[in-house]
């Protein structure tokens, strides 16, 4: 089949979602010889555009996931915003060691939904978005050897290709999607963390790094302390603060984050299917 365009396109507010989709998006280009364009829609500004692709293309298309589902913010954007026309897609979702749950199934089906024809998916590890310790400074090298293996394989799926796929690739998960994983704190209770929002200590220096990198605009950009808009967790204001100034201590969201850290300290693998 004749390959004509490659496209890296992600949401990654932390960037382990951008590091392993811009790594198989370039590694194609490079075996196909075709130039990768990307489509980076974490920011506000944008999810404002209406992305149409067309047979020829190759989208690899990353998500984190969030409560081992698409974080749910962003699901009406994919499903409104992206027309595939029979392009292939490479589903990839990145989870903080826990499990990854429906995510992949669920990104899959939309693309499919949307005229993508899925050839291949995976679900990698990436940093906890809450911790620093739960898959930490994953995805490392050797993730990233086992995403260069992967490519390779659908390099080689690719030029085997007689025709278009009529349907999409087989992957884990649930179909119906169940509903999305629930919090719990250190009694095994549920809690409700959705109203968290980070705090700001006193060695703030009003650089606006975190209002320029929040995903949602959520940071007052008069007063970084303030965060009146809603927050996903996302934590790209805590871990990317030059002076450590933001934080979380709510209890109950702590509690959670210990009940994480203590439950899946494993190493957790990629998942590859093809």
């Amino acid at each position: 089949m004749a390959i004509q365009r490659i496209y890296a396109v992600y949401f990654s507010a932390t960037g382990t979602t951008e590091k392993v989709v811009c790594s198989i998006a370039n590694q194609i280009g490079a075996a196909l010889k075709v130039s990768v364009q990307t489509i980076n829609f974490t920011l506000p500004g944008a999810r404002k555009e209406h992305h149409t692709f067309k047979k020829g293309d190759v989208v690899i298309f990353g998500t984190p996931v969030y409560a081992g589902r698409i974080p749910n913010i962003l699901l009406p954007y994919i499903q409104g915003s992206f027309t595939g026309n029979d392009a292939l897609a490479i589903p990839v979702v990145l989870y903080g060691n826990r499990n990854y749950d429906d995510a992949l199934i669920e990104l899959r089906n939309v693309l499919f939904e949307n005229g993508f024809i899925p050839v291949a998916g995976a679900a990698f590890i990436g940093e906890h978005s809450f911790s620093k310790t739960l898959a930490a400074n994953r995805p490392d090298a050797q993730d990233m050897a086992i995403a260069e293996r992967f490519t390779a394989q659908i390099v080689e799926k690719i030029q085997n290709l007689i025709a278009t796929p009529i349907e999409p690739v087989l992957v884990n998960g649930s179909d119906p999607i169940r509903p999305r994983y629930i919090p719990r704190d250190l009694q095994g209770n549920p809690v409700n963390i959705l109203e968290v929002k980070p705090k700001t200590n006193d060695t703030c220096v009003k650089c606006g790094l975190c209002v320029e990198v929040c995903p949602m605009g959520s940071i007052d950009s008069a007063d970084p302390s303030n965060v009146p808009r809603a927050c996903i967790k996302c934590c790209a204001c805590v871990k990317k603060c030059p002076t450590a100034a933001k934080y979380n201590d709510d209890e109950k969201f702590l509690e959670h984050r210990h009940v994480l850290e203590k439950g899946y300290a494993r190493r957790a693998e990629p998942e590859l299917f093809l």
